[in-house]
């Protein structure tokens, strides 16, 4: 078994601008990998086998992630398969599969805020108004 962090894919570095040109190599010339590759497993979309609270995550979590190509669909319909359970019996959530959704979410990248959309809208705080 490998020590250390698991390496972020190229897609994912781009997207949340950890691309170091010294480190990955131009930042041009890894997208055009990354497109490559896109275009090699086309894009990710929701199969019509998920219904309900799955296909819920599935259009809260998975569709904003942009980074995702078909290569992560099964990574994908797993967590959501996986958190359609939770919300059906939370008590009855194993500690193993708290563990394989939290794995899952780390895999697609989802763990990781920098990769969230910024809100827009009036952050404003009553205390702190100008």
């Amino acid at each position: 078994m490998t020590r250390g962090k698991k390496p972020k894919p190229a897609a994912l570095r781009l997207v949340d601008g950890t691309h170091r040109p010294t480190r990955h190599g131009p930042a041009t010339e890894l997208k055009a990998r990354s497109d490559r590759a896109r275009a090699a497993f086309g894009e990710l979309r929701k199969p019509p086998s998920l219904k309900g609270e799955a296909a819920k995550a599935w259009k809260r979590w998975i569709e904003p992630a942009v980074w995702l190509d078909a290569s992560r669909e099964p990574a994908a319909i797993a967590f959501c398969e996986l958190y359609r359970e939770f919300l059906m019996a939370p008590a009855a959530f194993q500690a193993a599969k708290h563990s394989q959704l939290r794995a899952y979410m780390a895999d697609l990248g989802l763990t990781d805020e920098r990769n969230r959309p910024e809100k827009l809208g009036d952050d404003a705080d009553e205390f702190f108004e100008d």
